[in-house]
């Protein structure tokens, strides 16, 4: 992803989406509080490249904050706290849960057509286990064979320093999947399609591939054309356009 002065990451940035959920932050699950969250990209050279100390004296210089911190704690001290505070009941507002797939499961007068349905029990069959409903994720973190291109990424194994979780990361939801290109956590695959090819035919084997795409001495899920089509079919129930249109989550 893309920082300040277009600064290239070393990862691709997740969409915040059910966040009063989820027990890890970032691809490697360095954080598990969402209050800290944002003191990472703030401080990271390459995606904010600020101090907490500058953007607090920002804020209570501005025009407006300094009122708006008063409606919301009282008085208008900014503290670290309540910018944190702030931002963290802000982010609890993203809440994605107005899919097809949402009403179907709710018998909202929504049904699946045979493709979508098909491709349910394809999901069910093949990846649910990582991607469990309904937030489509397990937050587990896990090596999926994917081959090396930054060496100094070493996934959850930067967090935990145990060997086992070298290029492990985190499960990510795929609610909205379709419409959040590109994929993995460095964004190299630009397509859906190319993602299910990797799981089908691309997985590279290691010591630290997990165990799930190893099974009865075959690496990665095996996807049938069909298989892939009416998965796709499926994907696309994951879809909220409610949430992707809130105008009260949007900066204009």
């Amino acid at each position: 992803s893309h920082g300040i002065q277009d600064r290239l990451t070393f990862r691709n940035a997740p969409s915040i989406q059910n966040v009063a959920w989820k027990k890890y932050f970032q691809w490697d699950g360095g954080v598990f509080n969402l209050d800290l969250f944002p003191v990472h990209p703030i401080q990271n050279p390459n995606e904010m490249d600020e101090t907490m100390e500058n953007v607090l004296t920002k804020l209570r210089k501005h025009a407006q904050y300094p009122g708006m911190f008063k409606a919301a704690f009282g008085t208008e001290e900014i503290t670290t706290e309540r910018f944190l505070k702030a931002l963290s009941q802000f982010q609890l507002m993203f809440i994605s849960a107005q899919t097809k797939y949402d009403k179907v499961q709710r018998n909202e007068n929504a049904t699946f057509t045979a493709d979508e349905q098909e491709g349910y029990m394809v999901f069910k069959q093949k990846c649910a286990a990582c991607h469990a409903e309904p937030f489509f994720s397990d937050q587990s973190f896990r090596n999926n064979g994917l081959s090396v291109k930054n060496q100094y990424d070493k996934g959850r194994a930067l967090i935990t320093l145990n060997d086992k979780d070298v290029y492990s990361y985190i499960v990510p939801s795929l609610r909205n999947v379709m419409l959040t290109p590109p994929y993995m956590h460095d964004g190299r695959f630009e397509t859906i399609d190319k993602v299910l090819d990797h799981y089908a035919s691309g997985m590279i084997d290691s010591p630290n591939l997990d165990p799930i795409f190893k099974q009865q001495n075959q690496v990665g899920i095996p996807l049938t054309d069909r298989e892939k089509s009416v998965l796709k079919s499926f994907l696309n129930t994951l879809s909220d356009t409610d949430f992707v249109r809130n105008r009260m989550l949007s900066e204009f």
